[in-house]
């Protein structure tokens, strides 16, 4: 697949040097080596104009590597943050002069910020128009995304589900997760990344069981869907794919040329304030 002109890329993450950037003690997982230079080498041979820099579970709440990143990378980055509700609005300030555009919550991640504190950070970042950012996984049976809905949506923010929603394509259109997604992204609140579908798939590229979850959202909000590659994929323990299978996916995924317009350069220009 060819990149339209300004595609984004709207979730990677870079690691290292350790000897300069130390993962957090409170890790859940080792991460590799994965440097602004080998990223920015990567979204050459995709096409990727543009990319959006998230914070992961790895560093905590030291959002250096991923703040200097943008400057480092040589093409138009944003960053996604990870902050303490105690932040202080000359610090957000000085964030967003430095590309920050959001804010990521790991629920189920070891170490991560507590989601209680939500709120309140949600209520300092809507003056900059930042957003809130969600990763969600599974953790025993339990619908995060469901229970959460009434919250996220009555934020004084936009909100961005991470991945799809973790969705597990085996139990069916009809299974609460997605049926709560659908409703959020219907209010125009919310929006989804089409990402990691490697890692919820029982299907080698290009998931096809993700088709009809794929198909229901862009039915829903086309407008408020974008697309990820997740590099470098760290802590995945299946068959790692090809960067260009998560690319080439979306020819499977979104057949229509004009909507993957939008979702690869339209809708991310406007949710990252490129």
């Amino acid at each position: 697949m060819i990149c339209p002109p300004g595609t984004v890329d709207c979730h990677v993450h870079v690691y290292g040097p350790d000897s300069v950037y130390p993962v957090a003690e409170t890790r859940s997982f080792d991460v590799p080596e994965a440097l602004p230079s080998t990223l920015r080498a990567v979204e050459g041979v995709l096409g990727v104009d543009r990319v959006v820099l998230v914070q992961p579970s790895g560093y905590g709440v030291d959002n250096r590597r991923h703040l200097e990143a943008a400057k480092e990378i040589g093409m138009p980055a944003r960053v996604i943050v990870a902050l303490r509700s105690t932040v202080t609005k000359a610090e957000l300030e000085v964030m967003h002069d430095q590309g920050a555009r959001g804010v990521r919550y790991n629920i189920g991640h070891a170490g991560a910020v507590p989601i209680s504190e939500m709120p309140e950070l949600a209520g300092k970042i809507a003056d900059l128009g930042w957003h809130v950012q969600l990763h969600v996984m599974d953790d025993g049976g339990r619908a995060p995304l469901v229970e959460m809905a009434d919250t996220l949506c009555g934020l004084p923010t936009d909100f961005v589900i991470d991945h799809v929603g973790s969705i597990k394509p085996g139990l069916g259109l009809d299974q609460p997760a997605f049926q709560a997604l659908l409703r959020m992204l219907e209010t125009g609140k919310c929006w989804v990344k089409l990402s990691c579908g490697y890692r919820m798939s029982a299907l080698p590229p290009p998931y096809e069981d993700m088709v009809p979850y794929i198909k229901a959202l862009i039915e829903c909000r086309d407008d408020r869907l974008v697309w990820a590659s997740d590099w470098p994929h760290v802590s995945f323990k299946g068959v790692m794919p090809n960067t260009t299978d998560l690319l080439d996916q979306m020819l499977t995924w979104v057949p229509d040329v004009e909507t993957r317009h939008k979702i690869f350069v339209e809708n991310p220009e406007r949710l990252y304030q490129f």
